[in-house]
C-alpha cells in the first residue's frame, strides 16, 4: 500500500484544477438522452475565457444529449486525482465561434474543426466544481458553486 499524499488546502486543489485545465488536452463527459440514457465519452478541450471548448460531430449523442437540457459532466484525471465538473453546454458552429477561441483550439490540439459542417463545438460553462484526490480529501472538495469560485 502506498502512501497518502497530504492532504492540500482549498487555495491549492483550486490552482492544481486550473493548472489540470490548461494543461490536459482530453476528459471524459457524461451526458444522458431524453428518456434517461446514459452516454460516456472521452473528448479533447481547451479551456477557454472560463469554459471548456469541446468538438463533436453533431450526430454523435453527446450532441444530441446537450440539446434539450444542456446539462453536462466532464472529468478529469483518474481514481485517485479527480477533476468533476458540472455545467450547462451550448452547441456552437464553426462559424459562430470567436476566431480567438477557435485559434486556441488548433493551436493546443492540431486540430481545427471549423469550416467542417458535421462538426460542431461544445462550449461548457461550469456551475459546480469539485477536486479530491482520496477519501482523505472528500471534505471541502467543492471549490465552485452556483458559477462562483469558493476560494
Amino acid at each position: 500500500m502506498t502512501e497518502r499524499e497530504p492532504v492540500r488546502g482549498p487555495e491549492q486543489r483550486k490552482q492544481d484544477v486550473l493548472d489540470r485545465l490548461e494543461k490536459d488536452e482530453d476528459v471524459w463527459v457524461a451526458t444522458a438522452s431524453a428518456d434517461g440514457v446514459p452516454c460516456l465519452v472521452p473528448l479533447s478541450f481547451v479551456w477557454d475565457r472560463g469554459t471548456l471548448l469541446l468538438a463533436t460531430r453533431r450526430t454523435n449523442p453527446t450532441a444530441v444529449n446537450v440539446t434539450p437540457s444542456g446539462q453536462i459532466r466532464v472529468t478529469l484525471g483518474h481514481t485517485r486525482d479527480v477533476v468533476l465538473i458540472e455545467g450547462t453546454a451550448e452547441i456552437v458552429e464553426g462559424t459562430d465561434l470567436p476566431a480567438e477561441s477557435g485559434d486556441t483550439f488548433a493551436a493546443k490540439l492540431a486540430w481545427d474543426p471549423r469550416g467542417r459542417s458535421a462538426w460542431v463545438y461544445l462550449r461548457v460553462t461550469p456551475y459546480t466544481v469539485k477536486a479530491w484526490r482520496e477519501e482523505n480529501e472528500l471534505a471541502g472538495r467543492e471549490l465552485m458553486l452556483d458559477g462562483t469560485w469558493l476560494v
